[in-house]
């Protein structure tokens, strides 16, 4: 990766932390690489504007203008707001080949990417809700910075 690849900055913490910080279940999902149950995630149906942050580093990940129904049960989206700041890894757990969808600043577990999205792109970006954070005042020409609760 090169510094032109790098996320913006980095956000690490001890495990105690990160469970000072978020609830049970944000923590089983974006800290253990857990999964909420399709239809039941605060974010799956909704259709409010706004930016996705990740929900331990704040940092702004996904566009509700990418957002779409991918008909699954989870937010799905077709892109990501910036490259740098979203990372990919193969995962085989559960005797299955995914690709698993991470917080590049802080390696939050958001969920998974799959090849069988809408154009232009072909991606769904199947998330857990619990590992987002909607910022409904935030408009498309803002950055990837800081956000609501990203203190550093």
């Amino acid at each position: 990766m090169s510094d032109r690849d790098a996320p913006p900055r980095r956000v690490e913490r001890t495990d105690e932390e990160w469970r000072e910080r978020l609830s049970p279940e944000e923590y089983r999902i974006a800290r253990e690489g857990g999964t909420e149950r399709a239809f039941t995630g605060a974010y799956w149906n909704t259709h409010a504007p706004g930016r996705y942050r990740c929900v331990c580093c704040g940092t702004a990940l996904f566009s509700s203008e990418d957002k779409y129904d991918s008909g699954t049960g989870w937010p799905s989206f077709s892109d990501v707001l910036d490259p740098r700041v979203v990372a990919t890894r193969e995962d085989r757990s559960f005797a299955m080949r995914r690709t698993e969808v991470l917080c590049a600043v802080c390696d939050a577990h958001l969920g998974h990417l799959f090849p069988d999205g809408p154009p232009p792109t072909g991606l769904r970006y199947c998330l857990n809700s619990a590992a987002l954070e909607l910022d409904p005042d935030a408009s498309v020409g803002d950055d990837t910075g800081n956000g609501p609760g990203a203190s550093l």
